[in-house]
C-alpha cells in the first residue's frame, strides 16, 4: 500500500468521525423528541421518534467499528 492511499483513508476517518457524531446528536435529539410525545401521548409520534432515535444511535455507533475493521484490514494485507 503507498503513502498516498494510507494518507486518503486516514483523512476518510476524519469525515466518517464527523458522520458519526451527527449521527449521536440526532439520536440524543430524537430521544429528547420521544420523551416529549410520550407526555403529550401522541402514539404515532413516539413510536417514530423512538425508531429514529434508535436508528441514529445504531448508526452512530457502528460507522467507526466497520471503518476500525475495514482500516485494519487494509493495513494487514
Amino acid at each position: 500500500m503507498n503513502k498516498m492511499t494510507v494518507t486518503g483513508l486516514m483523512g476518510t476517518g476524519n469525515w466518517l468521525g464527523i458522520l458519526s457524531t451527527i449521527f449521536i446528536v440526532l439520536s440524543f435529539y430524537f430521544g429528547l423528541s420521544f420523551f416529549q410525545y410520550l407526555k403529550l401521548g401522541d402514539e404515532r409520534l413516539i413510536k417514530q421518534s423512538k425508531i429514529a432515535a434508535v436508528i441514529c444511535l445504531a448508526f452512530g455507533l457502528l460507522i467507526p467499528v466497520f471503518y476500525g475493521l475495514y482500516l485494519y484490514n487494509q493495513m494487514m494485507k
